[in-house]
C-alpha cells in the first residue's frame, strides 16, 4: 500500500508551523514558508542563492551565497528547526524590552541553538513601475516593515558588543548637540555628517557583513496574473547592503532638506548605533514611536521596482533559474488545495473577460 503525502513544503521537515493545517496555508505564513522552501530547493538543485553585499566603495555588488551558510546549517540535515514568526535571541541583550520577531529563525534541534534570524520579502516582478519596460529592465517594490530596521540596527551594534569605547570614538561628541530629536529641524542638519559616521562603520566591517533579508523574486508574464516560464529565484541582502539601499535615496532626498520615510528610516538606525554607544542598549519601540516625525509608523519605507532594479540588475532577475513546473516539486502532498489566496475584486475582473463579450 503506498503512503499518501501529506501536504507539505519540501526541505521543511521539522518546523513551527504544520502544513496540514489549511490555516497554516494563508497569506501570511505561506507568504515566508514558501521561500525558506524554496531557498532548500535551490541547495539540491546544486544552485546558490544571488547575494547582494556592500564593497569597498559603499556600492552594492553581486556574489553567491550557498543556502547552507544562509541558514547556518545544510538545509538537508535532520537536525535543522525553522521557527517561523520567532524572536532571534542572540539580539535580546541588546534590545530594551521584548525583541520582536523576525520571519525565520533556523534553530539546531539537538540543543535548541539559533542560527540565522532571516527577514523575508517575497516580491513580485515586474512591479507597476517597471511592467511596460522591456522584460530586461522588470524590478520589485520591497515595502520594509520597522522591525526589519530593529533587525538591522541590532546585526550592526553587535559587531561593537565589547568595543563599545570603539565605537564611541567613531560617533564622536557632535551629535549630543541635538536638544530635541523629536523635531525634524533638529535633527536634518546632522544627518549628512550622520551618513558619514554610517559609512566609516560599514567600511569597517565589510567582512563581517551577514545575511538579512531573503527576497524571493516571482516572474509573472508583464502585468498578467500568468506565471513566466522561469519564474523563481531567491535575492539574499546582507545587512550593510540593505542599509544602502534606503540610505541612497536619503542621499538624493536630502537635496529637499524634508524628512520622508527613507530619511526617517535612516535617523532610525543612526539612533539605534548612537544610543548603543552610549548605552550598551537601546530601545527600538521609543525610538519608533518619539520620531516618528508626523509620518505613519505601519512600514519604514518602500522602494519601487524602478528604485530597486539597478541593485538587483543581472540575467537571474531577468530569467530566474526555477521554472513553473518545478513548483510542484516543491509544494508537495496537494498543499497547493489549502492555499487562500486574496480575493481581490479587480483580479477578478482582469479574469473574467466574459463579462465584456
Amino acid at each position: 500500500m503506498i503512503e499518501k503525502v501529506k501536504p507539505g513544503l519540501f526541505g521543511i521537515t521539522h518546523s513551527s508551523r504544520d502544513f496540514s493545517l489549511k490555516n497554516t496555508w494563508g497569506k501570511n505564513q505561506f507568504n515566508s514558508s514558501f521561500p525558506a522552501s524554496l531557498a532548500a530547493f535551490i541547495s539540491k538543485q546544486g544552485l546558490e542563492n544571488i547575494y547582494l553585499t556592500l564593497d569597498e566603495k559603499c556600492k552594492v555588488v553581486h556574489n553567491k551565497i550557498s543556502t547552507a551558510k544562509l541558514f547556518g546549517i545544510d538545509p538537508s540535515s535532520d537536525n535543522l528547526y525553522y521557527s517561523f514568526e520567532s524572536s532571534y535571541a542572540p539580539y535580546q541583550q541588546l534590545v530594551v524590552g521584548n525583541i520582536e520577531g523576525v520571519d525565520l529563525v533556523t534553530q539546531t534541534r539537538d540543543d535548541y541553538k539559533c542560527l540565522k534570524g532571516i527577514e523575508i520579502k517575497l516580491t513580485a516582478l515586474p512591479d507597476n513601475s517597471t511592467c511596460n519596460l522591456t522584460e530586461d529592465r522588470y524590478g520589485c517594490e520591497i515595502v520594509v516593515r520597522p522591525p526589519t530596521i530593529l533587525y538591522l540596527g541590532c546585526s550592526i551594534a553587535i559587531y561593537y558588543k565589547d568595543k563599545q569605547q570603539e565605537l564611541k570614538s567613531i560617533i564622536g561628541n557632535e551629535f549630543d548637540k541635538i536638544t530635541d530629536w523629536k523635531e525634524p529641524i533638529n535633527v536634518i542638519p546632522f544627518i549628512p555628517k550622520m551618513l558619514e559616521v554610517i559609512d566609516k562603520i560599514a567600511l569597517k566591517n565589510l567582512a563581517c557583513q551577514d545575511p538579512l533579508v531573503m527576497q524571493p523574486i516571482w516572474k509573472t508574464v508583464g502585468k498578467s496574473p500568468k506565471l513566466a516560464d522561469n519564474c523563481l529565484d531567491v535575492f539574499i541582502w546582507s545587512n550593510l547592503a540593505f542599509a544602502q539601499l534606503f540610505i541612497d535615496v536619503a542621499r538624493k532626498e536630502m537635496q529637499d532638506r524634508k524628512m520622508t520615510r527613507q530619511i526617517r528610516t535612516f535617523v532610525w538606525l543612526f539612533k539605534i548605533i548612537y544610543d548603543f554607544s552610549r548605552d550598551n542598549h537601546f530601545n527600538f519601540n521609543q525610538i519608533k514611536d518619539e520620531l516618528s516625525y508626523n509620518l505613519l509608523n505601519d512600514k519604514a519605507f518602500a522602494v519601487s521596482g524602478m528604485v530597486s532594479y539597478p541593485y538587483m540588475k543581472c540575467q537571474e532577475l531577468t530569467k530566474p533559474r526555477i521554472t513553473k513546473e518545478q513548483i510542484r516539486e516543491i509544494i508537495l502532498g496537494g498543499g497547493q488545495h489549502l492555499l487562500s489566496p486574496e480575493r481581490r475584486f479587480d483580479a477578478i475582473i482582469v479574469n473574467s473577460p466574459e463579462i465584456f463579450e
